[in-house]
């Protein structure tokens, strides 16, 4: 993103006065709110671009092999900007891995593939992990109405009982056969 230099102008005062509180001039509220807005607009911006890039990347992806100079520039440039390549990237790699250029592509996506599942497992795993408690919640807990370090906590309820998973013969009935139509010679005109 590139600043104006009414934009950097703008920018440096507000800095300023963040660190330095004092009373703005209403001009400067002014082009401080319209820098915001250019921002905003610009996050927007990337924002659909990072879209019509990705779809464009999916379209290059299902027309493949014949787009495989498009595609692999294409992926090339979405990884440069962060994407984090999917199941059928890699796919499409490993089938067109016999072009050099697909075959250093595809290490490149699978090193960036494993690096994002594990910080999704290591986001996962903190997420679900035990919270222990820090010295200032320590602290919290020994004010008035809070629990005292000697009170035991109260027992939990014992979960209901879950439901049986049902066998698939209860789940799904098996059908009933059709009754076959009688012969012919037992049909009666009518």
């Amino acid at each position: 993103m590139a600043f104006s230099a009414d934009e950097l102008r703008v920018l440096r005062r507000a800095l300023a006065t963040a660190l330095h509180p004092a009373p703005l001039q209403e001009e400067d509220v002014q082009d401080c709110l319209r820098l915001t807005e250019s921002v905003d607009e610009a996050v927007r911006e990337a924002g659909r671009l990072r879209a019509f890039l990705l779809a464009d990347l999916v379209r290059y992806r299902e027309a493949l092999p014949g787009s495989l100079g498009g595609y692999l520039e294409l992926l090339r440039d979405a990884l440069a900007a962060g994407y984090d390549p999917g199941a059928d990237d890699l796919a499409a790699l490993r089938a067109l891995r016999r072009n050099p250029a697909a075959a250093e592509l595809l290490a490149r996506c699978q090193v960036l593939a494993e690096r994002s599942v594990r910080a999704r497992l290591a986001r996962v795993s903190q997420a679900t992990a035990p919270a222990v408690p820090s010295p200032s919640r320590a602290r919290l807990l020994a004010l008035p109405g809070g629990r005292a370090a000697g009170d035991e906590p109260k027992p939990t309820p014992p979960a209901p009982a879950e439901r049986p998973v049902p066998k698939p013969s209860e789940a799904f009935p098996p059908r009933r056969r059709p009754v076959p139509p009688p012969p012919p010679e037992e049909r009666v005109a009518g």
